[in-house]
């Protein structure tokens, strides 16, 4: 990344209102603990577009919220074929979105792709489970996943940006 420009992370799951705005709300909070706020942008996206425009999930709210984290004012989004030139990390929450985005990335930007457990090898799990169909527990597990990944990207970043 050139000097002076932000660090710009995309977080991708299918619908874009529980796996990915969650990542995006906690990362904002890492980021923000970290005093990072200046040198990172955040946004997430669906590879579909099912719920463009629509609030996160009531439950990924709530469980946000019981850990700090605030989605309330987060939209879902459909990806754009601009994202892959604009964000410098597009991190799928599951190996289908990150075959999905494989297929419709251009070559120059492969290397940005990538899945969010990537940055967590200590969980021994590579993708975060959809928590749609399930009840309150899923959601919980979802964000003690992303937790753990997001704090990993963050010291990855500040290694990149120091």
């Amino acid at each position: 990344m050139p000097d002076g420009e932000p660090t710009r992370v995309l977080f991708v799951c299918l619908g874009n209102i529980c796996r990915s705005p969650t990542a995006h709300g906690v990362f904002m909070s890492f980021v923000a603990r970290a005093g990072l706020s200046d040198s990172v942008q955040v946004d997430s996206c669906g590879t579909g577009d099912w719920h463009v425009g629509s609030a996160p999930d009531a439950r990924a709210i709530a469980e946000a919220s019981k850990r700090g984290h605030d989605l309330r004012a987060l939209r879902a989004r459909q990806l754009q074929g601009s994202d892959f030139e604009n964000y410098h990390y597009v991190l799928a929450m599951d190996n289908n979105n990150l075959d999905e985005l494989q297929a419709l990335c251009p070559a120059p930007y492969a290397s940005r792709l990538g899945l969010l457990l990537d940055y967590a090898p200590e969980l021994g799990v590579k993708e975060v489970p959809d928590p749609y169909y399930g009840g309150a527990k899923g959601f919980s597990q979802v964000l003690d996943l992303i937790e753990t990944a997001c704090d990993g990207l963050v010291q990855a970043i500040k290694l990149r940006v120091r």
